[in-house]
């Protein structure tokens, strides 16, 4: 399972190319008209990832805060609800069920470069050793950033846009869904499973920020990071390659199991989930519509 995972990020770009019928001009039947159609895709502006990441942060949060969201808000602010008061529940049953059946939490790992940085050993790359943190892992915006490395790649060998946009928008999603989950993080201010000091653990609001940044579970754990970065990535490619069918079905199946991975680690509650899958779905759903037309026939 640890190497299908891993051929997974590497493959899939290359997959998806030998899949797809012609990226710049693709048809697609929209359920909503009769006729077909074709949708062109431009090609990204230089460090676009960069330079468009105030005014789509704008844009996404503009949109989420219409009257028409607010059935969407009921839901997820009703779910975080729901499952804070089975929380500790939930994690201690997650742990003894997944220990039990031999997948155990503690990340054990073998770093593929080590570097020593000021003193300091810091790992490029992680082989994990058990099947946890595998999942963990995987959830983690390394493997966002090896998919747009993939789709950068052969986008400029085939000169494909819609493989470019696809690098570009991974790449804006992982810089915006790590910096707006941090903030949220510090000013939420809850506790880690792992060092929760109270059932449920405790929230801490507005921490000192070098305290913030020294004792990380104390304040990490709502909402999740890993979650909304690896949503963002499948809904991106999903959306941007929806002739093929199994991504999102896999890549949130996938997702499922990240959290259960993360719960049982210690890292994340269940109450965690909720808002992180939403920031990155519907972020992943606002980014890749922007850079694409299409053209009814």
């Amino acid at each position: 399972m640890k190497n299908v995972l891993l051929a997974l990020v590497l493959l899939l770009p290359g997959t998806l190319f030998s899949q797809s019928t012609d990226s710049l001009s693709i048809e697609i039947r929209d359920t909503t008209i009769a006729a077909p159609q074709k949708v062109v895709y431009r090609k990204p502006r230089l460090f676009s990832f960069i330079i468009d990441i105030p005014k789509d942060v704008a844009g996404f949060t503009r949109n989420s805060f219409q009257k028409k969201q607010i059935k969407d808000w009921a839901i997820i602010g009703g779910s975080t609800a729901v499952l804070f008061l089975a929380d500790q529940v939930i994690a201690n049953s997650v742990q003894s069920t997944l220990t039990s059946a031999g997948i155990h939490g503690q990340e054990d790992f073998s770093p593929i470069v080590q570097l020593n940085i000021g003193g300091k050993k810091t790992n490029l790359g992680k082989m994990p050793n058990n099947l946890n943190t595998a999942f963990y892992n995987f959830g983690q915006g390394s493997s966002t950033m090896l998919f747009a490395a993939g789709f950068f790649v052969l986008g400029k060998i085939k000169k494909d846009n819609r493989a470019l946009q696809t690098a570009s928008q991974l790449t804006e999603a992982f810089i915006t869904m790590g910096a707006a989950t941090q903030l949220i993080k510090y000013a939420t201010g809850r506790e880690n499973p792992s060092d929760a000091t109270a059932i449920r653990g405790s929230w801490r609001p507005f921490p000192a920020w070098s305290d913030f940044q020294g004792n990380k579970t104390r304040y990490d754990a709502f909402p999740s990071g890993h979650l909304a970065t690896f949503v963002s990535t499948v809904t991106i490619i999903g959306e941007n390659y929806p002739e093929i069918r199994w991504i999102k079905p896999v890549g949130y199946s996938i997702a499922g199991l990240i959290g259960l991975s993360m719960i049982n680690n210690g890292v994340h509650w269940a109450s965690d989930f909720p808002l992180g899958f939403a920031l990155g779905y519907g972020f992943g759903k606002f980014i890749s519509k922007k850079t694409r037309f299409t053209l009814v026939n």
